[in-house]
């Protein structure tokens, strides 16, 4: 007997077969394109699933109807079926003979005999088998025969099949998926079919492997490469890629500028005064001492140290103290031994550049720091900064960062000042320290930091600002040789502005409203008096206090201006020569 696929014969009826038949690749063999063949031979594909299907419906059918066959339970003709059959006790009695044909009587066919079980005419045999061993007794009015109790009642119910019919339904699913995927190879393997249903060319799809295959390569090369020049490199932080080619690591930075970073500590005499409660009597003057504390920079072996001008004179708080009563530098007492604290007295300072410089002398030998210049930063370079935050209870605390921007313009106390910014933590404490570039070079001062209460309500972190050193130098040069930074304008008055609600409540225009006039100044030389409101200067308009600084500061001592002021509502022009700012007014005023 042959074997065909995956089916199995019974002679030569084929039971079941889902091999694809022989003639599925017949007409693509010998390579020809044509249409009508293709279709053909997908049609044969789809007859081929169809018979198949057939097949299993035909099978699971006979082998229902021979089960059914086999479990079917006999039936008589008559449906007649007495509860208590009068069935006599004693055997030896003859049970009535009743006439008609043995069938006719309730005899009946045996499937396992083949041969009728009646003995006796009017009798269904010498025992019935569902009489359980008794002998048959008379048949019933109308014929039949007598049954048990067991077979009372209504016929059984057939059986439901919904197992064979999911085992049916299951292989014509399988069938169909086996069927599909054959189909689909055939479809995708032949160029015939391909060209049919609108796909590429046999000779296009081996090409583009072959591409995709070079393609795949290629990249796998460079991967490789790739991933053997990144085996090599070191992986790298955020600190050694901001830092120059060349730098030095942040624990030597450290190690070399921290003997050159001291603390400033200044004294300062506030003065209050207390009226009487019932207001008979002078008001008192107390006086207290408040103390800062800072950060300085030694510049010079012989004790020059470069700080902020706010760290030893204050003209912001609500007590406008001025100069400091006394001023204390301390030494980093794990640099130097022996004694650390020493009085400093001021060599000069400028506010509007918020530089001091303070001299002590002292036996130690100090280390300087070395500077760079601040025109060879970048945004983006690693910066780090060392200060006395809040204290020196946190005495030489380091911090590091970047650079955020160069040059940027910033109005601090009505002074523009440029300034490098950076998102290095810049605190109370800080102040006048130094800002240092990844190979140890000090190239600014730390000078300020704006928190929340400078914009408000705003959140504010991360914007601190330096003075540049290439600025600070020139600044520092005058501060040792004059005291002051010499070449600075000055008019010589003292205003307020004219803002818009006094302007409309006075019938005054926009601009500064001179309150004072320097007696000898430029402004009483040029003629300017107090009650004048100066409104322009060469020409420009300026409405505030601020924008007429930032006007004089673009020129130098020794030149001249025009000042346009209102005076009894007309307008007058004034040439004023600017002379050159000296501290003794600063000077003055902090001594009271």
């Amino acid at each position: 007997m042959k074997e065909n696929g995956i089916g199995e014969k019974y002679g030569e009826n084929v039971l079941f077969d889902i091999s694809p038949p022989e003639y599925s690749g017949v007409f693509c063999a010998n390579g020809e394109n044509s249409k009508k063949k293709v279709c053909l031979t997908v049609f044969f594909r789809f007859h081929h699933m169809i018979v198949t299907k057939l097949r299993i419906i035909r099978i699971v059918k006979r082998i229902s109807r021979t089960k059914r066959k086999r479990c079917s339970i006999m039936r008589f003709d008559d449906g007649y079926h007495p509860t208590e059959p009068n069935i006599p006790d004693n055997p030896n009695v003859q049970p009535p003979t009743f006439s008609g044909s043995p069938q006719q009587s309730g005899s009946y066919y045996s499937p396992r005999s083949g041969e009728s079980s009646s003995d006796y005419p009017g009798y269904g045999g010498t025992r019935s088998p569902y009489s359980g061993g008794r002998p048959n007794g008379p048949n019933p009015p109308g014929g039949g025969n007598y049954y048990d109790s067991d077979l009372d009642g209504e016929p059984k119910k057939p059986r439901s099949r919904k197992f064979l019919k999911a085992i049916a339904v299951f292989a014509c699913v399988a069938l169909i998926g086996y069927t599909s995927i054959q189909c689909y190879q055939f479809a995708t393997e032949h160029e015939s079919m391909q060209k049919f249903f609108g796909g590429k060319d046999a000779s296009k799809i081996s090409e583009e492997q072959a591409d995709s295959d070079g393609s795949k390569q290629t990249n796998g090369n460079q991967t490789s490469k790739t991933a053997q020049s990144n085996s090599s490199v070191v992986p790298q932080d955020w600190i050694q890629l901001a830092a120059r080619e060349g730098a030095m690591n942040i624990p030597d930075i450290v190690d070399k500028v921290m003997p050159s970073s001291v603390g400033v500590s200044a004294t300062f005499v506030a003065q209050t005064q207390s009226f009487p409660m019932w207001g008979f009597g002078e008001p008192q003057v107390y006086e207290k001492e408040m103390t800062g504390t800072g950060t300085g920079v030694i510049m010079s072996k012989d004790g020059y140290i470069i700080t902020n001008a706010h760290v030893i004179f204050d003209h912001e708080s609500q007590y406008k103290c001025g100069l400091a009563k006394e001023i204390q530098v301390v030494l980093n007492e794990e640099c130097y031994e022996g004694e650390t604290q020493f009085e400093a007295e001021v060599v000069g300072y400028d506010s509007e550049e918020d530089l001091a410089v303070l001299k002590i002398n002292t036996d130690q030998e100090l280390v300087p720091a070395e500077f760079g210049s601040s025109d060879e930063l970048r945004v983006g370079e690693l910066v780090i900064a060392i200060g006395n935050p809040l204290g020196f209870d946190l005495f030489g605390s380091v911090s590091t960062g970047i650079v955020s921007a160069l040059n940027r313009e910033m109005t601090i106390n009505e002074v523009t000042m440029r300034l490098i910014q950076t998102d290095t933590a810049i605190n109370a404490g800080n102040s006048g320290g130094p800002l240092i570039n990844s190979f140890g070079q000090v190239v600014g001062i730390n000078s300020a930091k704006l928190s929340s209460s400078y914009y408000g309500e705003a959140s504010v972190e991360g914007l601190c600002f330096a003075i540049p050193m290439t600025h600070a130098k020139s600044v520092i040069d005058d501060l040792i040789t004059f005291g002051f930074v010499r070449g600075k304008p000055l008019i010589g008055i003292g205003g307020q502005d004219v803002t818009e609600s006094v302007s409309q409540a006075y019938g005054l225009p926009m601009g500064i409203y001179v309150r004072e006039v320097n007696e000898g100044g430029a402004a009483d030389l040029a003629g300017i008096e107090v009650g004048d409101i100066i409104i322009a200067v060469n020409g420009e308009t300026v409405t505030t206090y601020e924008e007429l600084n930032a006007m004089k500061s673009q020129f130098k001592a020794g030149d001249t201006i025009t000042l346009t002021v209102t005076r009894n509502q007309q307008d007058i022009d004034f040439s004023v020569v600017l002379q050159e700012k000296q501290p003794v007014e600063e000077d003055a005023q902090a001594q009271g």
